[in-house]
């Protein structure tokens, strides 16, 4: 389409979550968005919670439209690919592909284990995540609302519960009123070789 962005793959190595005390990456996208300001919106959302990567599928948008709308420059900071359609979407090794929906089968997400490596993906404005992405989804998910949130609202819900769930912080205390404990420094457990018991067991 003249004059929207353009196509490209996802890199296959490694990356690595830019949250400070989280887990593995994440990455997160969108299918079919036509709204400028709701595509700016995610992207800040994205790069403000730490996401390793950005993508589109089949986008209905203008670049420079975006870039009026992403205050934060997104674009500047974080890695942003686009796909023509749902099978040129391509993800790292070991990265599974978690569809936002309201379905009946989906899992709600305060009920979700998030994975360590994980791109999510959400549907346009007006509309659902289409039949071919929710096939190659790993697993859907859904947010226990009455009726759909914005697509910018959605996203920024699913980031904020992983990195809630994912991230190192201090408990909750019992009361309102308390402030939290400071989080413990974090102690790395003794220095394991995997060859040197691989080799005490097979004398055993």
């Amino acid at each position: 389409m003249d004059g929207c962005y353009g196509t490209v793959n996802l890199p296959k190595q490694a990356l690595r979550c830019k949250f400070a005390g989280m887990r593995g990456y994440f990455g997160i996208g969108v299918e079919g968005i036509s709204k400028a300001m709701n595509l700016g919106n995610l992207q800040r959302s994205a790069h403000a919670f730490g996401a390793s990567f950005f993508f589109t599928v089949a986008p209905n948008i203008k670049e420079r439209e975006v870039r009026l709308a992403d205050t934060s420059k997104a674009q500047d900071h974080l890695p942003i690919y686009h796909f023509g359609s749902p099978a040129e979407l391509t993800l790292p090794r070991r990265c599974m592909l978690v569809g936002i929906e309201l379905t009946g089968e989906a899992i709600d997400l305060p009920s979700f284990r998030h994975p360590t490596a994980a791109a999510y993906v959400l549907g346009p404005e007006r509309g659902s995540l289409s039949s071919e992405l929710q096939a190659r989804c790993d697993v859907i998910v859904k947010i226990p609302t009455r009726f759909c949130v914005n697509v910018g609202v959605a996203g920024a819900i699913v980031m904020y519960d992983r990195v809630l769930s994912l991230g190192r912080h201090a408990p909750r205390p019992q009361s309102s009123l308390q402030r939290p404990e400071p989080l413990a420094p974090h102690v790395h457990g003794k220095q394991i070789i995997r060859s040197k018991q691989k080799k005490q067991g097979g004398q055993s």
